[in-house]
Formats: structure tokens, sequence, C-alpha cells
């Protein structure tokens, strides 16, 4: 009975919170399907790919969303931290999707006013996959965030880490989808 109370209790203490439920927040890409391409993998520490961040489509943000965010995260990466191979930010509430090589801050293809900032290579923009000769697959984390506020102040200097703690402040709710790579 101890314990019918306890998980009673627990379910109407989760169900009063303020947690934002976005039913069918999805996110699906037509280039990323279980593994990585040629196409996204890096063009530079001793990988030879295409270094293209694939298209990316979301749909049904809840509502109150005002921005999207998306990054790509390794956290196999042999770092201890993992590692940020994109983060955009500030994409517009209208946008719905990102186009392929939206990640290549020359060509100007993300979405006007979006934020691409520094990844883990150093560098802005996306930066594809590249794990340890050898290595176990990696998987590669594509998310998509809906955001309560349409800027998150910060600028293209900003550290992924920073990035990821102010998606977390004004994160609505995330989807994401998962592919590996080895090499």
């Amino acid at each position: 009975m101890k314990k019918l109370t306890s998980l009673l209790f627990m379910i109407g203490f989760l169900a009063s919170t303020n947690f934002v439920r976005a039913e069918g927040f999805t996110l699906s890409s037509p280039d990323v399907a279980g593994q990585l391409s040629s196409a996204q993998v890096f063009n530079n520490f001793g990988c030879s790919g295409k270094n293209i961040s694939p298209k990316l489509n979301w749909e049904n943000a809840p509502k109150g969303t005002k921005s999207f965010a998306v990054t790509v995260y390794d956290p196999d990466a042999p770092t201890g931290s993992g590692w940020w191979h994109w983060v955009i930010f500030d994409i517009p509430v209208n946008t719905l999707s990102l186009q392929g090589n939206a990640g290549n801050v020359k060509a100007s293809i993300a979405p006007k006013g979006s934020i691409q900032s520094n990844t883990s290579y150093g560098q802005k923009g996306f930066g594809g996959a590249c794990p340890p000769k050898g290595d176990k697959p990696h998987q590669y984390i594509f998310t998509v965030y809906a955001l309560k506020v349409d800027k998150l102040g910060l600028d293209s200097n900003a550290t992924p880490e920073l990035v990821g703690f102010y998606l977390g402040q004004n994160m609505l709710a995330k989807a994401s989808i998962v592919a590996y790579y080895a090499r």
C-alpha cells in the first residue's frame, strides 16, 4: 500500500508540474539514415569526406516556440567531454528545415538571422564526423531544440558548452536522430 501511495503521489506531482509536452515534435532527414555517408564526414584531421551538413526537417513544435537551434554532438569522442560538430541557433520560428550544406558558413545558406558558433574543431559551421581510425562506431546526435526565446543573446564566438547551457535554460522541447560512423 505504501508503494502504491508513493507511486500515485509521484504521478500526481509530475502531472502538476509545468512540463511542456510537445507531442509529435520530430526531426527527420533524407540525408541521414542509420550511418553517416562520406558527405557528412569531415575533410581534415586525417578524414577525407565532403563535410556537407545534411538537410534537416522538423515539425509539430510546441505552442510558445519562438526560435529553434540545432546541434550535432558525438558523445563517444575520446575527449572526456564529447565533441560538438555543429551549433546553430537563433533560427527563426517560421523555419522548419535546414537545407543541405547550411552548415557551410561561406555559402550563406543558413536561415537569415541564425548564428553558427564555434565547434570543437575551433571553427564556425558544420564539421563532419572524424572519429579516430580503428575506434568503435561513434554516435552522432542531431538535435533540434524548440526555444521559448527568439534570441539566445549569444554571438558566433560562443563556445558549444555556453550555447548548451542557454539551450537548457530556454528549451521547450527537443527532438533528435542518431547516426553512426567509424573508419
